[in-house]
């Protein structure tokens, strides 16, 4: 089994913010990131699926048609977008990097498994020291 790697980028603005809470409860628990004006990150997703490579052309998958797959799928969609507004597979999600990068696994998981490769992590670099990795649910 060999596991690839595609690095893609993305800037977007959200806020970590529940409207049942008042603003003083979301300030407590969320800080910063709670502010109504919003804030925003430059963010790094690395997609890794596996599989063996192809006996023909020693290809796991062309990273063209993964960095094609993701671009259709993710960037397209959050890239200079606001997560909580403007992103169809965000609505009515907590806009935590948790929750989207699990949001963004069930975006790939069945594009890449038609191309015959089995979707193995989604990171997301939120800042420089800060990152979530999500692994999928298990079997």
């Amino acid at each position: 089994m060999v596991y690839i790697t595609r690095r893609e980028r993305f800037c977007a603005a959200h806020k970590l913010y529940r409207e049942d809470w008042p603003a003083e409860k979301n300030l407590e628990i969320f800080g910063k990131c709670s502010n109504p004006n919003w804030h925003g990150h430059n963010y790094d997703l690395y997609v890794t699926v596996k599989s063996k490579p192809d006996p023909e052309t020693g290809f796991v998958v062309d990273y063209r048609i993964m960095s094609e797959i993701i671009t259709e799928k993710i960037i397209d969609k959050v890239d200079h977008r606001n997560l909580n507004l403007d992103v169809d597979f965000m609505k009515g999600i907590m806009t935590s990097t948790e929750n989207l990068a699990i949001a963004i696994w069930k975006e790939l998981e069945e594009p890449f498994r038609q191309m015959g490769v089995v979707l193995y992590s989604v990171r997301i670099q939120e800042t420089e020291n800060n990152s979530v990795e999500y692994f999928g649910q298990p079997s």
